[in-house]
């Protein structure tokens, strides 16, 4: 979510935490990974810096095959690629410094830890308490108002209880930092699109810089422009792994987005993703969130 380096991937970690996002302009394997240079694929994302590590616990993170032992600072959804520049690393140890002393702060003051809350929210979300969860991101965006652009979990929570123009409103702040995410410009778009309707949020689509996975640059384009999602479809690379689901959600997605919250067609994308081997076992956030949003449209699920 900082204007420095970005990777492809999603979070697998079982305790996450929000920090900046890294970005970098260098594609990276679309393939479930381990975090940072902990990994050799790409389904999380982490800051190898000892301030972000001062921050955010060191927990256990996933190998291509069930968990590794080897711990990792993991603070969100995406992997730091290995060609960072110094300006990205400076940047990114100043805002990981940044949250740690209002982190500091908030302690310091008796007020709950906004990282615990966002924790807590992350898990009751997995589970399906979206309220809860809502009520927790709000909690931590109300007690700091520094990790307020980073709150992507918070966003996407909003979607999901009807809280469209505060969705928005959270994902715009969000790529105002990182004017690189892809994902975020997207649920900003679908955010609108049920508010504002999807001409006028397609007008008001973010732009943002070239994503290295080629189904999120599909799915992009298919949402910016309105082109047939068979495109997203098109540009799967494999057979129920990362790609395979990334593209049928946001294939469900940009149905849902242009029709209605039981569009037939994004029924039958959303849980075909779902029904993958890497939403089964990635333990990747937005497979929850595929089931989640499954749950809350009455989609019954294999």
């Amino acid at each position: 979510m900082l204007n420095t380096t970005r990777a492809a991937c999603k979070t697998t970690c079982t305790s996450p935490m929000v920090v900046p996002r890294m970005q970098h302009s260098q594609p990276c394997s679309p393939m479930p990974s381990c975090r940072a240079a902990c990994s050799s694929s790409s389904s999380t994302r982490t800051i190898g810096t000892a301030a972000a590590r001062s921050v955010w616990p060191m927990v256990t993170t996933p190998a291509p095959r069930g968990r590794s032992a080897q711990p990792c600072a993991v603070p969100s959804r995406r992997v730091v690629g290995a060609a960072l520049g110094t300006g990205a690393i400076v940047a990114g140890i100043a805002v990981a410094a940044g949250v740690a002393a209002a982190a500091a702060n908030a302690a310091g003051a008796g007020s709950v830890n906004p990282r615990q809350l966002v924790t807590t929210g992350m898990a009751k979300f997995r589970k399906g308490d979206v309220q809860g969860a809502c009520a927790d991101f709000d909690a931590a965006w109300e007690g700091e108002p520094r990790l307020r652009p980073y709150l992507w979990q918070r966003g996407l929570a909003h979607y999901y209880v009807g809280r469209y123009e505060d969705g928005a409103v959270q994902f715009r702040s969000d790529v105002a930092v990182n004017p690189n995410d892809t994902e975020e410009s997207i649920w900003c778009f679908i955010c609108e699109a049920r508010y504002l309707g999807v001409e006028q949020a397609r007008a008001r689509y973010l732009q943002v810089g070239r994503d290295s996975r080629p189904v999120m640059r599909a799915a992009y384009e298919c949402f910016r422009t309105g082109a047939s999602p068979d495109q997203i479809s098109s540009a799967i690379s494999d057979n129920g792994g990362h790609s395979n689901f990334y593209g049928m959600l946001y294939v469900g997605l940009w149905h849902e987005a242009h029709g209605t919250l039981d569009d037939p067609a994004a029924r039958e994308a959303i849980t075909a993703a779902c029904a993958t081997p890497y939403a089964k076992m990635s333990g990747d956030y937005m497979a929850d969130l595929a089931r989640v949003h499954c749950q809350q449209r009455g989609w019954p699920l294999a």
